[in-house]
């Protein structure tokens, strides 16, 4: 039923990027899978929302046609000269190893695809299937890429299924947290500050600080010390962690910290610059923590906890509310323990979780 179903939802992208072609001849094609509740096509193209009811239109009227989706293999050379006009397929044909790429074409309109598909759109309920919203994205998700205009879509089987989402997505929204916390005054981002960097107002510090007490007590009834480490720490550190080698994309940039005006003054006295980066994350400090003094196999297991704020420079597009953001206080903890005592931490701490 699963697999029925992910091949109903990716031919409805090319079904997409068929009507879109039609509508907007132009048009650069980036890629278009099916997803969960979907799926989605990127296109190099400009688009507003009230292009959604036309494009949804043609691609009903296709699916009445009953249009087949065909396989074929080709060669890349071929397959280049197919889509010698598609930027982004031409880079996808460079970058597969095979000397034989897949195509399907339904209709007028042919993709580089290895499917699988249904195998006509007289298997899809138009009733069943709803464009739902555009959204930017980078090509291949990386920033320095060209920003392209992602369709979204749902897609079930039946209308009712297709309802019946619709009508939970509506009663989420009503109680959407970005929606309530500006109703009941709880908190607020903004640009001046810096885009996902939330300021708690009154009530909403009341509720965090009732659920960080009830944090506190919980970890100290389960064994747990608390410890605190600081919101900077030497590059030295991070890169000895290695995530200066593997999350810096993710991290601030280093604070330079370099002499101060007395030093300067004081000619005689050179001292070199030190870099300081925001934390992403508490680990390499509680390993500190651990390495400070010699400990014995009899201390283990070691149960610490910290409330830790960490800063993680995550894309401008994937913020959103509470749920994506730039600075963050974390529940971090770490169990330190001998290799014969992990699988009774890892019970104990199953427990713990459902108390």
């Amino acid at each position: 039923m699963q697999e029925k179903l992910e091949k109903l939802r990716h031919s409805l992208a090319h079904i997409l990027a068929e009507s879109v072609k039609e509508l907007f001849p132009k048009v650069k094609f980036g890629i278009g899978p099916a997803i969960e509740n979907g799926f989605y096509y990127d296109f190099d193209l400009q688009l507003k929302e009230e292009d959604l009811e036309n494009i949804e239109k043609k691609m009903k009227e296709l699916i009445k046609k009953g249009v087949v989706f065909d396989k074929k293999d080709i060669s890349k050379k071929e397959a280049q000269k197919l889509f010698k006009d598609q930027p982004y397929k031409l880079e996808l044909i460079k970058e597969i190893p095979e000397e034989t790429v897949s195509i399907y074409s339904s209709g007028d309109f042919v993709d580089l695809c290895k499917g699988p598909h249904i195998e006509s759109t007289k298997e899809i309920n138009p009733k069943a299937f709803k464009l739902q919203k555009l959204a930017g994205a980078y090509w291949r998700g990386d920033e320095k890429n060209q920003m392209l205009t992602r369709i979204y879509g749902l897609a079930f089987e039946t209308e009712d299924e297709l309802k019946e989402y619709l009508k939970n997505l509506e009663e989420a929204e009503k109680r959407d947290h970005r929606k309530l916390g500006k109703e009941l005054d709880l908190f607020h981002t903004e640009e001046e500050v810096g885009i996902g960097l939330v300021l708690w107002h009154p009530k909403g510090a009341i509720l965090w600080r009732v659920i960080e007490d009830f944090w506190y007590k919980k970890h100290l009834e389960n064994g747990y010390d608390l410890v605190r480490t600081p919101h900077i720490g030497n590059r030295k550190l991070w890169e000895r962690s290695g995530h200066w080698g593997f999350y810096s994309g993710s991290m601030y940039p280093p604070l330079e910290v370099g002499q101060s005006l007395e030093e300067l003054k004081n000619k005689d006295k050179v001292k070199e610059s030190e870099q300081f980066l925001l934390k992403p994350m508490n680990c390499p400090f509680h390993v500190s923590i651990y390495n400070n003094i010699p400990r014995s196999y009899r201390d283990l297991p070691m149960l610490w906890a910290e409330t830790g704020t960490v800063y993680r420079f995550e894309k401008k597009g994937e913020l959103s509310g509470l749920t994506r953001v730039r600075g963050f206080t974390q529940d971090d903890a770490h169990i330190i323990c001998r290799k014969d005592q992990v699988e009774t931490e890892l019970k104990k701490e199953i427990g713990r979780a459902h108390v």
